[in-house]
């Protein structure tokens, strides 16, 4: 790319490449916006502007390594955003993805309805915090618990936290156990637990399958592990009229229902789509 240095030259030759090895175009914007230090209105008036050299070295060469290896940019980065704030995150955990979104928004809908304003709050495997710290900050009347069985996960969780000025109580442990301990009572649980079945591995990008951690994605029994480890620990966990929220995977309304149906005969279910369109919540009320 030799004499190419204005800022939309740039951004030409790395979509262009992107696009020749398959990869989303999109990444060379976020990752150009990110190496020059800009905010996005700075970013699109700029374009005009010449590049440094030796920052459209470190630029193609993040960008290569993306085409090469797969490595997510919010890995070359350090951050990305959910619900509008940034976040701190890593191999150890899971990016966050956009249909989380839905589930918070949900929950926050739910929680502020709630008769008895939804008191207590438990993100069970919290990974870098997004549900547990948006909740928090959205909802500042609740107290917000968070647990997770990585401590490094826990770690990053406790960063965003901190960085975000949002009032966290996190645990280690598995599933709900760690709350459990507390000798407490939760009005609402919600988790996105891990739920790929091992057998759809093939399946998924080199993006995910080798940079996420496979603590954060992979469950047995199908994908449902997850879901019964925390299904059955529910009972010693919620007040009366609890709710819960889980994300899915698109083929899980049904068996996740059921397992919760199991458990509290009387509760109300709804199956939830996401923005596609395709099944991705399960939230029970009234448990």
């Amino acid at each position: 790319m030799e004499n190419v240095s204005k800022q939309y030259e740039v951004l030409k030759w790395a979509s262009l490449f992107l696009e020749k090895n398959n990869r989303e175009q999109r990444v060379a914007e976020l990752l150009l916006q990110h190496h020059l230090g800009v905010s996005k209105n700075e970013y699109y008036m700029n374009m005009r502007e010449i590049v440094p050299k030796d920052t459209i070295k470190k630029f193609q060469a993040d960008i290569k390594r993306h085409v090469e290896t797969g490595v997510p940019i919010q890995h070359i980065t350090g951050k990305e955003m959910f619900y509008g704030r940034e976040f701190h995150v890593n191999e150890d955990v899971l990016i966050p993805r956009p249909e989380t979104e839905e589930l918070v928004q949900h929950i926050i809908e739910l929680a502020k309805s709630a008769p008895n304003k939804s008191k207590t709050i438990v993100d069970v495997g919290t990974g870098s915090g997004i549900i547990a710290i948006t909740l928090a900050l959205e909802l500042p009347d609740v107290e917000v618990f968070a647990t997770d069985i990585s401590e490094k996960a826990l770690t990053v969780a406790h960063k965003n936290a901190s960085q975000l000025g949002a009032n966290v109580t996190f645990l280690q442990g598995d599933f709900l156990q760690p709350f459990i301990e507390q000798q407490k009572r939760a009005d609402v649980i919600v988790s996105n637990p891990p739920y790929i079945d091992r057998k759809d591995e093939s399946l998924l990008s080199d993006t995910v399958k080798k940079f996420d951690p496979d603590l954060a994605l992979f469950a047995e029994k199908n994908g449902l592990a997850a879901y019964k480890n925390i299904i059955s620990q529910l009972p010693k966990a919620i007040n009366q009229h609890a709710v819960v929220g889980f994300e899915i995977g698109h083929e899980q309304g049904e068996p996740v229902s059921l397992l919760v149906r199991d458990q509290f005969p009387t509760c109300t279910i709804k199956v939830l789509q996401d923005i596609n369109g395709k099944d991705r919540m399960v939230v029970a009320t009234d448990l």
